[in-house]
């Protein structure tokens, strides 16, 4: 079975250090699929790149230009990893309209690894104060570990990028796990079967 991973990153310029951190979180929960014997389909969605087809859905809600394919992938992933940078001490307004515009319910149950880039060491709160109640409304399954990294973590050879390597491995084989052994049975038709008497007087049909 080929398991969908689909990694949503609101960095804004490119090259960002919000989509290298995507990037590095991608790879590091393909190779934990990849340990569990299964087979990895992975996308990585640039939102800025789908930023007017955002605030069009927000206004019409109809999806248009080439959202409608990454919501179509976001429903069908068994994982979603999601990082925003981090503006005013929460997400980017853009992580929060995309969001914003997916189904209610389709990340119901969904196992999510959330990320987020900044500054200073002093907004890692954001995963726990912002990102995490916001993926739990949605009733996600959100990773225990979540990821954050500061401009010191990118260091290389320090202690900081040494446990910014550390996290990144550990969240994505909490992801891996949930993605794998979390998956959503298959409805038994025969479970709950139509009643007898129900047949008999064409309640059934």
């Amino acid at each position: 079975m080929t398991r969908k991973l689909v990694t949503v990153t609101a960095g804004l310029s490119s090259p960002s250090s919000t989509r290298l951190l995507a990037d590095r979180l991608t790879g590091a929960a393909e190779e934990a699929l990849a340990d569990r014997g299964e087979k990895v389909e992975a996308r990585t969605v640039e939102l800025r790149e789908v930023a007017h087809d955002i605030m069009n859905a927000m206004t019409t809600r109809v999806p248009t230009g080439d959202l409608p394919g990454v919501l179509a992938d976001i429903a069908e992933a068994d994982g979603v990893i999601a990082v925003t940078p981090v503006f005013n001490a929460s997400y980017s307004g853009l992580f929060k309209s995309f969001f914003d515009v997916v189904e209610p319910g389709v990340l119901d149950g969904k196992p999510v690894l959330v990320a987020a880039t900044g500054g200073s060491p002093r907004h890692s709160l954001v995963l726990e104060h912002a990102l995490r109640p916001m993926f739990s409304y949605t009733r996600s399954v959100v990773v225990p570990t979540g990821v954050y990294a500061a401009s010191e973590d990118w260091g290389a050879g320090e202690s900081g990028g040494r446990e910014l390597a550390e996290r990144i491995t550990r969240a994505a084989r909490q992801l891996a796990m949930l993605a794998t052994e979390n998956a959503p049975a298959v409805a038994d038709p025969y479970e709950e079967p139509t009643p007898f008497t129900d047949l008999m007087s064409g309640l059934g049909r």
